[in-house]
């Protein structure tokens, strides 16, 4: 999940970046508009998996930041600790 975690942070830097300075192949509004849908699609993912996201250790603002640059990468973790949390609790 790293690796993902990374070219997605690549693309957000790239997208700003593009604002500045001429990129090759003049890929830069492509790459501006692909941040855009990425954010735009992980705001979407934010609000229904919203009580995912506020299970995050930290403050809930952090975790809704980070839900916003990853999506299910940040969230998908969180649920699955809450769901081996439940099913440990329904064990004992």
């Amino acid at each position: 999940m790293t690796f993902l975690k990374i070219n997605l942070l690549a693309i957000y830097a790239l997208a700003v970046l593009s604002l500045w300075l001429p990129l090759p192949w003049q890929s830069g509004p492509v790459l501006q508009n692909i941040a855009m849908a990425l954010l735009a699609i992980h705001a979407i993912e934010t609000i229904f998996a919203f009580k995912h996201v506020k299970t995050y250790p930290g403050p809930l603002g952090k975790s809704m930041a980070l839900s916003l640059l990853f999506g299910l990468l940040h969230w998908l973790p969180l649920a699955r600790r809450a769901k081996q949390a439940a099913l440990s609790a329904k064990d004992q």
